[in-house]
């Protein structure tokens, strides 16, 4: 398969192998690449695919098929995608909701600085799953570096998805359907994972599910041993999201609330870097706060009290601003200062998600997303909650930052539920709100 990109990005999966590269090229006028990549397969494959991709991420169009040598053997461009979506370029369908329950599927997730690849089988559970974190790379930037995230995703996709399938005991035959991250996320990092997938479930004939990042994280606590029953409220914290929704069940989200400006967890990362820590700050300043005590700097509680479920943090991040630039500042007092920031956050986000559990009248409440790994947040909200009667679900803690298992596990709740795949176009969404997400085949 060849993807070809307006803006010069050159997607590359041939066979039923795991080699896919993306380099930036310009057809016609740098061919080492193709040439390369059709000797390597050493004439292994059955199609040569060409996709147009534009480059605002929208979806791409056939522009045609062709079996060994110049032999036309596909159905004409005008029927291509009605022929795919049906069928699968093979001419088979694999496995759809209602023909067998079970079923094995691959998950990928490439939305930003970790490389996620993981196999769930609806029956048997989590088989296998892998996640590379991109920390060192970006360390010396004190940031994620877009450029760099997709250029490493492009270097281990393949070896981890070679690893993931060993260790699940799994051929590539045996799987499916495929499932990776749409969106929301990097624009370049989402590309990398939804090339290699579209054209991995193109040489294998299998369906391929876009998923919602952020539904990955809520339903990742289902993956657990004691998973919660619909309905219940469910709390998203990370560090490109807060929210606040009502699920009644796979694609039946209500926002109820969400913050306004920064995310609780950009704000940790933030006020982190005001306070001079390393990268990542989040997970350093929480580290910092237990050693802290709290009630020494008198901080706010932005929209505590503000009568809806919305949340605001940038005005708590400048208040710090504010401590760190005084004369009087030491950095002997960062303790102390990282415990009462972490305690404003934590109070702000327990009061908002117990309000929502009152309003939403539930009695569970999930919380996901990297910042639900947070220990004094789980301490607050689970005392909190045991107060009213209610309980709090998380997932386990590998599975709070991105990684390819809750794709997977989203992936074929979904496939379960009724969901058709939509063909093999490449197809990304870098901004993407969970509300916009429907039921399976609404």
């Amino acid at each position: 398969m060849i993807a070809l990109d307006r803006g010069g990005e050159l997607t590359l999966a041939f066979g039923c192998g795991l080699l896919v590269e993306l380099a930036r090229t310009q057809l016609g006028k740098q061919t080492g690449l193709f040439y390369g990549a059709l000797e390597a397969a050493d004439g292994n494959f059955k199609r040569l695919v060409f996709l147009d991709a534009d480059t605002r991420h929208c979806e791409t169009s056939l522009c045609f098929e062709c079996g060994k040598g110049a032999n036309y053997t596909g159905p004409g461009r005008e029927h291509a995608s009605k022929h795919w979506n049906e069928r699968g370029p093979s001419g088979r369908i694999r496995v759809f909701a209602g023909e067998n329950p079970r079923m094995k599927v691959l998950g990928i997730e490439t939305s930003c600085d970790e490389t996620g690849v993981a196999v769930y089988d609806s029956t048997a559970g989590l088989l296998a799953h892998h996640v590379n974190s991109q920390i060192d790379l970006h360390a010396a930037y004190g940031g994620v570096v877009p450029e760099l995230a997709s250029r490493d995703h492009i270097r281990l996709l393949p070896v981890l998805v070679r690893q993931t399938l060993e260790a699940a005991g799994c051929r590539p035959s045996e799987l499916d359907a495929v499932a990776y991250t749409a969106g929301p996320g990097l624009a370049g990092a989402l590309l990398v994972g939804a090339s290699f997938a579209e054209a991995f479930g193109m040489a294998q004939g299998l369906p391929v599910l876009r998923v919602h990042h952020l539904e990955g994280h809520l339903l990742s606590p289902l993956l657990g041993a004691d998973p919660p029953e619909f309905p219940f409220v469910a709390l998203l914290v990370s560090g490109g999201h807060t929210q606040l929704m009502h699920v009644t069940g796979v694609g039946e989200y209500e926002l109820l609330g969400e913050t306004l400006d920064d995310a609780a967890g950009e704000a940790f990362d933030k006020t982190a870097k005001l306070m001079g820590l390393g990268y990542p700050g989040g997970p350093q300043l929480a580290a910092l706060a237990e050693k802290g005590v709290t009630g020494r700097f008198k901080l706010p509680r932005p929209m505590l009290r503000s009568g809806d479920l919305d949340f605001s943090f940038s005005g708590l991040k400048t208040a710090v601003l504010h401590v760190v630039s005084k004369d009087s500042w030491s950095p002997h007092d960062a303790a102390d200062l990282a415990a009462d920031f972490q305690q404003a956050v934590v109070e702000v986000l327990c009061a908002k998600a117990l309000s929502a559990l009152a309003q939403s009248n539930a009695q569970r409440l999930v919380v996901a997303g990297g910042v639900g790994a947070n220990r004094e947040l789980r301490r607050t909200l689970d005392a909190a909650a045991a107060r009213r009667g209610a309980r709090v679900y998380y997932p386990e803690m590998e599975l709070c930052t991105d990684n390819g298992a809750m794709i997977a596990f989203a992936g074929a709740l979904r496939m379960v539920a009724g969901e058709r795949p939509q063909g093999y176009a490449i197809h990304v969404r870098p901004r993407w709100p969970l509300a916009e997400l429907q039921r399976p085949n609404a």
